[in-house]
């Protein structure tokens, strides 16, 4: 499969680029605003897999560029660029599907709390701004990126999935159980992103309140 991480240059892009190049045999490519940034940051990540002895390709493109042909999109950019860079995406969007894992934070007080968008969650508004026919799964939420970018790091996290198409759900399940390490359970529909979405303040939260680093979810 071709997955296009649109924003791929962040945190969450870096780990699944260096994550899903090791571990699986799918076409990774990396896009940004920024064509240049993209390609600079797609050698960074060969260059650490080969420090690693792997071989494993990795292109940079503008994010249109990235997404034209993917199979899967992941959109690796917060919350407040989500539509806009789904709109710069549109055109290339045929039988893709989009993934969220973008999530609405604001520190209040000291504490992050969760801040969805008036959609309701984030993963409701990628679906409203995606066009007709594309379908979005919520995914990726609740992931440390540090830890997921550390190839060093053994992973033991589960990633919870939503959605209201079963095949996309389905898709993005495999891909993401193909990390190892990494377990994908059905949370349900789009309905539930709340939930989902607004653990991953709560995860933060934990981990500054009592020196722990890199928490993810398991469930037992």
């Amino acid at each position: 499969m071709r997955i296009a991480l649109c924003g791929g240059t962040g945190d969450i892009g870096t780990g699944l680029a260096l994550r899903w190049t090791r571990d699986t045999p799918h076409e990774v490519v990396i896009g940004s605003r920024d064509p240049e940034k993209a390609r600079e940051h797609a050698e960074r990540y060969e260059d650490e897999l080969r420090s690693r002895d792997i071989e494993g390709k990795v292109n940079g493109f503008d994010n249109a560029m990235a997404a034209d042909r993917a199979d899967v999109v992941v959109l690796c950019v917060p919350a407040y660029h989500l539509a806009d860079t789904i709109e710069s995406i549109a055109d290339g969007l045929d039988d893709t599907v989009l993934v969220s894992p973008a999530v609405g934070m604001k520190n209040r007080d000291g504490a992050m709390t969760y801040n969805p968008p008036s959609a309701g969650s984030v993963t409701a508004l990628a679906a409203g701004a995606a066009p007709d026919g594309v379908p979005v799964v919520g995914a990726f939420h609740n992931l440390a990126a540090g830890r997921l970018a550390d190839l060093d790091a053994d992973l033991d996290w589960d990633v919870l999935v939503v959605g209201d198409d079963s095949d996309a759900k389905s898709t993005v399940e495999d891909l993401t159980t193909e990390i190892e390490g990494i377990r994908a359970l059905d949370a349900g529909p789009l309905a539930a992103a709340p939930e989902v979405e607004g653990l991953t303040p709560l995860l933060i939260n934990l981990a500054g309140n009592n020196d722990l680093h890199d928490l993810g979810v398991r469930f037992q």
